[in-house]
């Protein structure tokens, strides 16, 4: 009973001393996101237009930082926490935020050609690979991971197919600085296709790696724009599950790659159908059957886009602008091809079902 008490009289303490460690980098993100909305400002009363959206500030300035300065281990906790718990809220509150006419854009057609460009582009990426001499588990790895859902497609697929920590970390390099590069570069590639909010919503959905970037991608756009490409997203996400049950089929029969990687086993089911998803497709359902007061609405989309400025400040500060270099030659060029060929089925998609 002592021992009983003295654990419930520590796990207050615990408690605590967690939520304190988040504070400085929580603290560094907040100041961040602060200065990209401020910066917003300054170029709204300048230019009458905000030509760099606070999403894509955020992203500069931390990468910015991270340029100048690497954070410490007393930093790390609130920057990992800010990158991933406040950007997965921010998904949750954006399916309030989806009204039925955006739901209705989503037609079968589109849902079934982004099982077909996932379906292609990792056959096609993983050929990229084996043809630069990747290794088979690390090409699986790149073409999941650029196909699906970057960091958490290859944190998925990495123990279906016994994959090992140098092939997980080569593979993660490049999600972070490719991410960025693309949010950054198909707000310009819309424009120049002369794309509206519909296509160009969902070429970020079925091309950038993660949620929060698909929306600092196409959020100069407009609301139509971000609903769109959230939905794509999560469909394409929702692809996890499928191709981790068909690679869990085929890794009893890749070739031997040594006993620290096993032969493999099955994913967590956490990274099958994060919590997320579900969060956000009660939300939106919720939306859909008019439970979400209408005056909810707005402060539900503003939380959501500041959580998310945050969460951007934080994946900026993560990027190390050497991964690149030290991950090799060959994984470059199998990523960049292969994000290149997924451009290329998106943009081919979306001329066939003309929504160009």
């Amino acid at each position: 009973m002592a021992s009983f008490a003295r654990h419930r009289r520590a796990s207050p303490a615990r408690g605590l001393q967690c939520g304190t460690s988040l504070v400085p980098g929580v603290g560094l993100c907040l100041a961040i996101a602060a200065a990209a909305v401020a910066v917003e400002a300054v170029e709204r009363v300048l230019t009458g237009k905000a030509w760099l959206e606070g999403l894509v500030l955020a992203i500069l300035i931390g990468v910015a930082v991270r340029s100048l300065w690497t954070p410490g281990r007393r930093w790390q906790p609130g920057i990992a926490f800010s990158g991933k718990y406040l950007l997965e809220v921010a998904v949750v509150l954006l399916g309030a935020s989806v009204s039925t006419a955006t739901i209705l854009a989503v037609r079968p057609a589109l849902l079934l050609g982004i099982v077909g460009v996932v379906g292609a582009a990792i056959p096609l990426a993983f050929g990229i690979g084996r043809m630069f001499g990747l290794p088979t588990r690390l090409a699986l790895l790149v073409a999941c991971g650029n196909a699906i859902c970057g960091n958490s497609a290859i944190a998925a697929v990495a123990p279906v197919i016994g994959a090992d920590g140098d092939d997980v970390a080569a593979s993660i390099a490049f999600t972070a600085v490719l991410g960025i590069i693309v949010v950054l570069l198909l707000p310009l590639l819309g424009a120049a296709f002369g794309m509206n909010a519909i296509a160009a919503g969902t070429l970020a959905g079925l091309t950038v790696y993660a949620v929060p970037q698909v929306i600092a991608a196409v959020s100069p756009l407009g609301v139509v724009a971000v609903q769109i490409g959230t939905l794509v997203k999560l469909v394409r996400v929702l692809m996890l599950g499928p191709i981790c049950l068909i690679l869990s089929l085929i890794a009893p029969h890749l070739a031997p790659a040594g006993d620290a990687r096993g032969e493999g086993r099955r994913a967590d089911l956490a990274h099958l159908l994060p919590w997320f998803i579900i969060g956000f497709l009660a939300l939106l359902g919720c939306r859909s059957l008019g439970l979400v007061p209408q005056a909810a609405i707005g402060p539900i989309r503003e939380a959501a886009t500041v959580l998310t400025i945050v969460s951007m400040a934080a994946l900026g500060i993560g990027v190390d602008l050497g991964a690149l270099a030290r991950s090799g030659a060959r994984v470059t060029m199998t990523v960049v091809l292969s994000l290149i060929v997924l451009g290329l089925l998106s943009l081919a998609l979306i001329r066939l079902l003309g929504m160009a």
